[in-house]
């Protein structure tokens, strides 16, 4: 077992900064994953975990060890690349037992750690194939393997399964849930863009944003509680529709009259909030139902996709740089042109100022 923690983390390349004040304290057999938006890091900080990119400031400890300076191969870490990163010419046994030969352990050992991570990984029946004979999944599976074998302290994936197509991804993400299960005292850090993958697997998910962490939490923390406008429209496909308006009444509940002409209310305090502030209102599409009272949005329906289960209305922009976006449950059919009046239970308003829920403020 191996506790993280990242104290004031900060990496640069000449006058280009990557990464500035990241403060993260990881406990003992937890997964946790890595998202933000292309480019803001987060492969990076992995490297950096992992020892393959020098740490520009701060200081990374494991197990209360500064490693800052210690190897790669002497933190008890174990890597799996998105590119499998297998040798051709070996066997997936033969690759497997690679990293335990060059440290020199006995035949004996090698053979157990093998068969135990074949087992685990359902990669027995594989052992004498060469990698060009295995699919995608299965060439995955034996990269994980071989970290496995050395029974590493932590383990870092890093985008694991982006080169798999759809249905591998989702019989690999749930290869790698149960490998946690069964392995619940090791310490796992994941990267992914795929948010599938991080609200299903993670313990806790870290948001990296603009050099920082913009938010870290349970994963239905981040979906139900976001802290900022940033992460209410990051994590939840599609985004979080944004009204702008400004707060018309205060008290348990707030009053919001939107610059489209609706009404918003919301269950969120008022605590530093007064009327006549401008803010915006955020409502998840999958939260704006519809309704023949007094709407939160009515617009004209420019397209719909049509699910089985869900029906996906897309209004006309009418002026906005993104158009509203609601999920209604169940076929609905002849929308489109059509003028819809949406509402919102106040329990799933987000009311923002300059940024920040008013939660947070």
């Amino acid at each position: 077992m191996a506790d993280l923690k990242l104290t004031d983390i900060a990496k640069s390349y000449g006058n280009v900064s990557v990464l500035e004040h990241i403060n993260l304290d990881i406990k003992a057999g937890e997964l946790i994953v890595f998202v933000g938006p292309s480019g803001c890091g987060k492969s990076t900080l992995l490297r950096m975990i992992a020892g393959l990119e020098k740490i520009t400031a701060g200081t990374l400890e494991i197990d209360g060890m500064v490693v800052n300076d210690v190897p790669p191969s002497q933190r008890g870490i174990a890597m799996v690349f998105q590119s499998y990163a297998l040798y051709p010419h070996m066997t997936v046994r033969e690759n497997m037992q690679f990293a335990l030969k060059i440290a020199k352990k006995s035949r004996e050992e090698i053979d157990a750690a093998v068969a135990k991570a074949a087992k685990i990984l359902q990669l027995e029946p594989y052992l004498d194939r060469l990698p060009k004979a295995l699919s995608g999944g299965q060439r995955q599976r034996v990269a994980i393997g071989r970290s496995i074998v050395r029974d590493p302290k932590v383990y870092l994936f890093d985008e694991p399964l982006s080169n798999l197509d759809a249905a591998l991804r989702v019989a690999t993400r749930i290869e790698i849930a149960q490998l946690k299960e069964q392995m619940p005292d090791r310490t796992m850090i994941y990267v992914t863009h795929d948010q599938v993958e991080a609200m299903t697997l993670a313990d806790r998910i870290v948001v990296l944003a603009n050099k920082g962490i913009s938010q870290a939490g349970p994963p239905l923390e981040l979906y139900e509680r976001p802290h900022n406008e940033f992460v209410a429209q990051f994590i939840g496909s599609p985004a979080m529709n944004l009204f702008p308006g400004v707060i018309s009444g205060t008290g348990e509940k707030t009053t919001v009259q939107l610059a489209s002409g609706g009404v918003a209310v919301s269950s969120v305090p008022t605590t530093g909030a007064d009327s006549g502030l401008k803010v915006n209102v955020g409502v998840r599409p999958e939260d704006l139902l519809a309704t023949s009272e007094t709407p939160l949005y009515t617009g004209s329906v420019d397209f719909t996709e049509a699910l089985g289960e869900l029906t996906i209305l897309y209004f006309r922009k009418d002026g906005r740089e993104h158009p509203v976006i609601a999920k209604l449950p169940g076929i609905h059919t002849g929308l489109r042109g059509s003028e819809v009046k949406l509402g919102a239970a106040p329990e799933k308003v987000h009311i923002f100022s300059d940024g920040v829920s008013l939660l947070y403020r």
